[in-house]
């Protein structure tokens, strides 16, 4: 096993924080979810999947869950995404100890890079609105919305520190001598800190267990709103293309980044963040090439950024949410747009109109539906397709 602390593992480390920080922080500010608990489980599921994975691990949020729990606040309370954690838990447990997962075998490299072109082409536009403008009042702090009421040559401030962050990334993404993505989340939270000067209280404490217990009600919605759509996703991005793509970047290095490893310990997280009351988390392909993008190359970079979120559930409780706050949503949209430019570079090795009119279909179907529905369509278009039952 690779494990290497420099500067080039912590830029790669804080690398997919484009993802994660505005997801945590919504199911924190609008759900209710115990920001302790969030972070304890996540710099936990951090540091042993890179100790067992031995290459670098994204550990993300569930978009499905999390991204319909926010867009729909008012209606999904705290218990339903603990209820969420505690469906997918035992699924992705069962499904990656039964070997049944293993199905995922027979999924064509096609549908794969329908699922990676569709993630990454998310990400890059969730970048961009997160570069043209912060998100609504009241889920950030005021001093991003004071940014971008600022005008400096008829560009608001928030756009050119956008415009800042974007051009020096792509100056020196690939330098050896400057980890791009750690300076620039350095400077974001300095830029953060002396605009918004939260109160950082030290209440060192460990997250309680079993805490919040979702009701039966809470159980039974969770599962036809949240776990459902939730799991073709997870099978496709995060088991299969994961899989895939570690491959792709790290060889025989990634060895142990199996279809029931991957589930199992998805499962065994996920039991986690129901058990200390945080929310639903997977890996993903996404994840990854932002963490390889900004250079990861070993499981270092899992235990930098582990214990970074493990640090901050147990200094700060659930006053650690701050620390996220401090990060302009306009640094957060640089990484997520460059980390879906990486991904979407995955379709380089499709040879065949027919191998590229699947992940087209596919990516039509993501922006008007969900991923989920996606993945589905693509593994029946491909095999009709196989089949010459479709031609294109």
């Amino acid at each position: 096993m690779k494990i290497r602390f420099n500067r080039q593992e912590a830029s790669g480390a804080i690398g997919d924080l484009g993802t994660l920080v505005p997801l945590a922080l919504g199911v924190i500010l609008l759900n209710g979810v115990s920001s302790s608990g969030t972070f304890f489980i996540v710099g936990i599921f951090y540091i042993l999947a890179g100790l067992y994975y031995g290459v670098p691990t994204p550990v993300q949020p569930m978009k499905v869950i999390t991204a319909y729990a926010i867009a729909n606040y008012t209606q999904v309370s705290a218990g339903m995404i603990y209820a969420g954690a505690l469906w997918m838990g035992i699924i992705l447990l069962l499904l990656g100890v039964s070997g049944l997962v293993s199905l995922s075998r027979h999924v064509p490299k096609s549908v794969v890079r329908g699922v990676q072109l569709g993630v990454g082409t998310l990400l890059m536009l969730r970048g961009i609105d997160f570069m043209l403008s912060p998100p609504a009042a009241g889920f950030v702090p005021a001093y991003q919305h004071e940014l971008a009421s600022i005008s400096i040559g008829g560009i608001s401030a928030y756009m050119l520190l956008s415009l800042g962050a974007l051009l020096f990334l792509l100056f020196t993404l690939d330098s050896r001598r400057i980890p791009a993505a750690l300076v620039v989340i350095i400077a974001g939270f300095v830029v953060g800190y002396l605009l918004y000067q939260p109160e950082l209280r030290l209440t060192p404490s460990l997250p309680q267990p079993l805490s919040t217990l979702p009701s039966q009600q809470e159980m039974l919605a969770a599962l036809f709103m949240l776990v459902l759509p939730q799991l073709p996703m997870t099978i496709g991005n995060a088991i299969v293309a994961q899989q895939e793509l570690a491959r792709t970047y790290f060889g025989r290095d990634a060895e142990r980044v199996t279809w029931r490893a991957l589930s199992t310990s998805q499962g065994l997280a996920n039991l986690g963040a129901f058990l200390f009351s945080g929310m639903p988390l997977c890996h993903g392909a996404g994840g990854l090439a932002a963490h390889y993008r900004f250079g990861a190359r070993t499981a270092g970079n899992n235990i930098i950024i582990g214990t970074f979120f493990l640090l901050a559930a147990l200094l700060f409780g659930n006053h650690a949410v701050e620390l996220l706050k401090l990060l302009p949503f306009s640094v957060l949209g640089v990484l997520l747009f460059i980390a879906g430019a990486e991904l979407m570079t995955m379709l380089r090795d499709l040879r065949t109109k027919e191998e590229f009119y699947v992940p087209m279909v596919m990516l039509g179907i993501t922006l008007a539906s969900n991923l989920g529905w996606a993945f589905i369509a693509g593994i029946l278009l491909a095999l009709l397709i196989q089949k010459r039952a479709v031609r294109v």
